[in-house]
Parts: structure tokens; sequence; C-alpha cells
């Protein structure tokens, strides 16, 4: 090897070292969850129609949980359609309780209870991520979501057990709760299915 090939080669090594160090240097670390402003903006739209449509609920769930409590827990499910349309449409994780704090912050100046919303939409959210959460966001089944609708619609009665009072209400009258607040979480995740595949159809979300 001449002293020209010799020179032209450790050329050719410097670009290719270069071009590996710039490769590393841009490649996105593994494990580090990204939210593009694309993907942002569409959570923001997301918690924002979901704050649209809670805070009226909100009201109107009080109301009927006043004299008739497993009346109320027919609007439960509507809790998880903000997150459970966020995590069908980008598959991507966190997203759930990214719109579920965002539609909770829309609503503390309409809700009665202030930053108390954000809490309880947080708590919702956290039932449609923890399936997905499991397997560490990398399987996206549709039966996942219904999952993450029974484990809430389970937890949430035992957890208001004392809050509702149910101790003092006949065993038929406690299936009821049990049953309406499972009709009411499976049915808005379905919605929430269809809500979102329609909107990937239309172009929203964008590819994944």
């Amino acid at each position: 090897m001449n002293g020209a090939d010799a020179g032209s080669s450790a050329a050719g090594s410097g670009a290719d070292a270069a071009t590996e160090v710039d490769a590393v240097a841009t490649r996105p670390a593994r494990g580090r969850v990204r939210f593009p402003t694309a993907l942002l903006l569409t959570c923001a739209a997301l918690g924002v129609a979901g704050a649209v449509l809670l805070a009226p609920m909100n009201w109107l769930s009080t109301l009927l949980t006043g004299p008739l409590p497993f009346l109320g827990m027919g609007l439960a499910g509507l809790w998880l359609l903000p997150s459970v349309i966020a995590l069908r449409l980008l598959k991507r994780p966190l997203v759930g309780l990214l719109v579920a704090l965002i539609a909770g912050l829309v609503m503390v100046p309409f809700s009665g209870y202030g930053f108390g919303s954000v809490a309880t939409n947080l708590w919702w959210a956290a039932f449609t991520e923890l399936p997905f959460l499991f397997v560490l966001w990398r399987y996206w089944g549709t039966w996942m979501h219904y999952v993450g609708a029974v484990a809430v619609a389970i937890v949430y009665p035992i957890s208001a057990w004392a809050w509702f009072d149910l101790g003092s209400f006949g065993l038929g009258y406690q299936a009821a709760f049990f049953a309406v607040t499972m009709a009411s979480c499976v049915a808005a995740t379905a919605l929430g299915i269809l809500i979102a595949d329609r909107l990937r159809r239309a172009g929203v979300g964008g590819r994944r």
C-alpha cells in the first residue's frame, strides 16, 4: 500500500467513524418516552374534548348518586373514555394519563371539585394504562382495553363502599351497583375503541 492509499483508507475510516458517532448521537435513547409535537397536540385536543364531555356529566352523576347511587354509576365509564380513545388511537405509553391530566386541568374551574377533578381523572385513567404497562406497551390487543375496564369496575365499588354506604343496602342492591358499574365501564370502553378506530380511518393520529 502506498502513501496515497493509506491516506485514502485513513480518511475513509475517519468518515465511517464520524458517521457512526453521528448515528449514535441522533439515535433515541432506549426506554425514554418521547412526545412529538403532533402527538402532544392530539392529546391536548382529546383532553379538551374529554373535559367538555365530563364537566356536565360530573354534575349529572352527582345529582343521580344522591337518591339512587347505582344510577350514577351508569355514567362512571365515561371517565375512561378519553384515555381509551388516546391509547387506542395513538398506541403510545402514558398517553392515557396525559389526556386525563389535560382533561382534569380544563375541568378545574367547572367541576365543583377543583383540583380533585385532576386526581379523579388520573385515577380512572390509570386502569386504562395498567394492562399495557404489564407488557411494557409492546402489545396493543383490543381485549386488553377491556381488562382495564373490568378491573376498575371491580375496584371502584369496593373502594367507594363506605362513601356510598353500600353496607346498609340489601344484597340485590349491592349486586346492581356492581353490575351497572361493570356495564358502564365496558360500554364506554367499546365506544372509545369505536371512536378511535374511526378517527384513525379518517387520518387522525398519523401512522404508527
